[in-house]
């Protein structure tokens, strides 16, 4: 790992460091990706710990199939999603809904591939929560609110904020999903990824490096505290 890690921070000092990463449009390109990548890991820090509430704690036809549907993310090729996002919410798609080419589409693409991440980590601590605490707190007349609030989401939380650091990992660098409906408009729906594939392509590959790096960094620090936090809330639950 960090060979290549390292190539890409030596490779980013080929030029203007400086230059290339304050550079109007790729200040727009990491402001949307990190602003998207925020917002969608919150969002899927909530809906997908009610996903996973409900495949848990409830019983109900098609299950199996809502199962299958939320590891689809997982197994799909991105530029399929991608494509597939465009045909319902395109301009033509069947749903009367166009959020393409706008950053409503980015986020949505976000959204499709990163939601399993916080289903599958908060699952198999749900699966395994002890039920006695909670019935004995309801014998005692504690509401189902106050039951969740002090028993179960203290032992779940550091498995969603672990589910949230995955999808705020991928969501950063997601390409194939985001390329096709955001429409790749400068300082509108241009991603970071896709802004360092057209620096490629332009042959500015320092540029691309640099851009690469100031990502990574920020990534990493963003992963390190919700890390950290992570651990704060396990020693506290230990307590």
């Amino acid at each position: 790992m960090l060979v290549p890690l390292a190539a890409l921070v030596w490779r980013s000092g080929g030029g203007s460091f400086w230059s290339e990463v304050s550079s109007p449009q790729a200040v727009a390109a990491l402001r949307l990706t990190l602003v998207a990548s925020l917002v969608v890991a919150l969002v899927n820090a909530v809906f997908g710990t009610l996903i996973a509430w409900v495949l848990v704690r409830d019983s109900f036809r098609g299950q199996s199939v809502v199962n299958a549907v939320i590891d689809l993310p997982f197994a799909l090729p991105t530029i399929v999603a991608g494509l597939t996002l465009l045909a319902l919410y395109g301009p033509r798609g069947p749903l009367g809904v166009s959020v393409a080419y706008t950053r409503w589409a980015v986020l949505l693409a976000l959204l499709f591939v990163t939601l399993p991440f916080v289903v599958r980590t908060v699952q198999p601590v749900l699966h395994e929560l002890d039920r006695e605490m909670e019935d004995a707190a309801a014998s005692l007349g504690a509401s189902p609110r106050a039951i969740f609030r002090r028993i179960v989401l203290p032992t779940v939380a550091p498995a969603i904020l672990s589910g949230v650091a995955l999808a705020f990992a991928r969501a950063v660098g997601e390409f194939g999903s985001v390329v096709l409906i955001s429409g790749n408009l400068p300082y509108k729906t241009e991603v970071a990824s896709v802004f360092i594939f057209g620096q490629l392509e332009s042959g500015n590959v320092p540029g691309a490096a640099a851009v690469s790096v100031v990502l990574l960094a920020i990534s990493f620090a963003i992963l390190l505290g919700i890390g950290g936090m992570r651990r704060v809330v396990t020693r506290h639950e230990r307590a």
